[in-house]
């Protein structure tokens, strides 16, 4: 997978050759990606605050002038490639940049949600072996900077925390200083520095950023296997640069970030809406706002949108597709309201952050949208559904998937134990979901395996 990476697992060379041969992966690493999409969509709008009025718009062209220039501010201060850098953020420009940043710097990005807390933060610090950590200074009471002091103070790894804004009165450290353990704290904004030369080319099948599947599994991605995720989800329902896609579900998952989310909009050319949360509150004024056509949500918060909507009184008719995923069924009688009540498609989606993605395509009858979660992305997806004894079950009875592609990893990060349990000599991923094939190839998910 990546000489840059101990501890990754990589795919087997025949099955390298058969994702390029296919023209699933291209060589190009996503900072790169973005370059080229300045080029093509500058004076567009790519990113948008969601939150109130929506008044930070950042186009195309500044948001890679931006990247560039943290980039050479996160060298500047001391991040080598191959360093990992946790970032929890919340849903803001920041996150996007960072991101973005990090990669083009060579370091990977370690996306962590930003619910958790000292114990999961420090657990992904010491699996990761991470040297830095771009939080808030507080969030919604949490304060993210005494905790990463607390970190830093175990060692060994720690030395370079990042903050949204100065730290709050109750940190003991302020921008620019250090704290007993010699680690260094700065702000977000004060990570900028004049762009490098273009040095040395990232290889892009080296790991682009690794996402936390839970405290103990770390998945790696490289630049070719997301590329080629988001850039397929993208094709699949038809992005263009006239499309408007609204981030509420957290910004760092897998569903929000390239299914085909934030950067599967950006590949197209057009505009992504961050958002801080899914409540309805905040987020269908801004649909109507920022005129919104495409979202992701969960079951939950569908409801929550489809009870609120006759007292919010916003309009949405911009909306032409919601995605709806998550580990929680949506029922029927919900997915049922959505084109009557929200005025748009529902496109049911199932993913896992370790890569396997199905979804239901536009043209599909309303009863396999009502009733399956759709078919995998790609062709070269290979499914496989079997009983506790690791046999393929008949067709159409209920089983675990199994499954490997060119975007589903081979392995977890540092994780033999795991690995053992959770893939196949073969190299399927055990997904720990029951299902079961349709007589027209769409896959019903119906929970977890006990």
């Amino acid at each position: 997978m990546t000489s840059m990476l101990d501890g990754c697992t990589p795919w087997p060379e025949a099955f390298v050759d058969r994702y390029w041969a296919a023209g699933h992966w291209h060589g190009n690493t996503l900072d790169n990606l973005l370059r080229g999409w300045a080029l093509q969509y500058g004076p567009r709008t790519a990113l948008v605050d969601g939150g109130g009025t929506g008044g930070t718009r950042i186009t195309y062209a500044a948001l890679n002038r931006r990247v560039d220039r943290m980039a050479a501010g996160f060298k500047l201060l001391g991040l080598r490639p191959g360093q990992r850098v946790v970032v929890q953020l919340p849903n803001v420009p920041e996150f996007v940049i960072t991101v973005f940043a990090l990669m083009r710097a060579g370091v990977v990005p370690v996306l962590c949600p930003i619910t958790h807390r000292a114990p999961e933060l420090s657990r992904l610090v010491q699996l990761t072996e991470a040297t830095g950590y771009v939080a808030p200074s507080t969030h919604q009471g949490f304060d993210h900077t005494a905790t990463a002091a607390e970190i830093a103070a175990q060692g060994p790894f720690l030395r370079r925390v990042f903050t949204l804004e100065e730290p709050g009165t109750s940190s003991p450290y302020g921008g620019f200083t250090t704290d007993p353990s010699n680690c260094y704290y700065f702000t977000l904004s004060s990570v900028d520095a004049p762009p490098e030369p273009a040095g040395r080319a990232q290889r892009a099948d080296q790991v682009a950023f690794l996402l936390s599947a839970d405290d103990t599994r770390i998945v790696p991605r490289t630049h070719n296997d997301y590329a080629y995720q988001a850039q397929a989800a993208a094709e699949l329902v038809s992005l263009t640069e006239n499309d408007v896609y609204l981030a509420a579900l957290p910004a760092e998952s897998n569903f929000t970030f390239g299914c085909p989310g934030i950067l599967g909009t950006l590949s197209a050319g057009g505009t992504v809406v961050l958002a801080e949360s899914q409540e309805p509150a905040e987020c269908l004024p801004a649909v109507e706002r920022e005129r919104v056509t495409v979202t992701s949500l969960q079951p939950a918060a569908a409801r929550l949108w489809l009870d609120a909507l006759p007292a919010v009184r916003a309009d949405v008719s911009s909306l032409r597709l919601v995605q709806i995923g998550g580990d929680t069924p949506l029922d029927r009688a919900t997915a049922e309201r959505i084109r009557p009540e929200l005025g748009c498609r529902l496109q049911r989606v199932f993913g896992r952050a370790e890569g396997l993605l199905t979804l239901t395509r536009p043209a599909d009858p309303d009863e396999t949208v009502l009733t399956t979660q759709g078919r995998p992305l790609s062709p070269d997806d290979e499914i496989r559904i079997v009983d506790a004894d690791g046999r393929d079950v008949p067709e159409g009875e209920p089983g675990e998937l199994l499954a490997r592609g060119p975007y589903t990893l081979r392995g977890y990060y540092r994780s033999p134990a795991h690995n053992a349990r959770s893939f196949t000599p073969e190299g399927y991923f055990r997904t720990g979901d029951q299902a079961r094939r349709t007589p027209d190839g769409n896959l019903v998910v119906t929970g977890r395996r006990a």
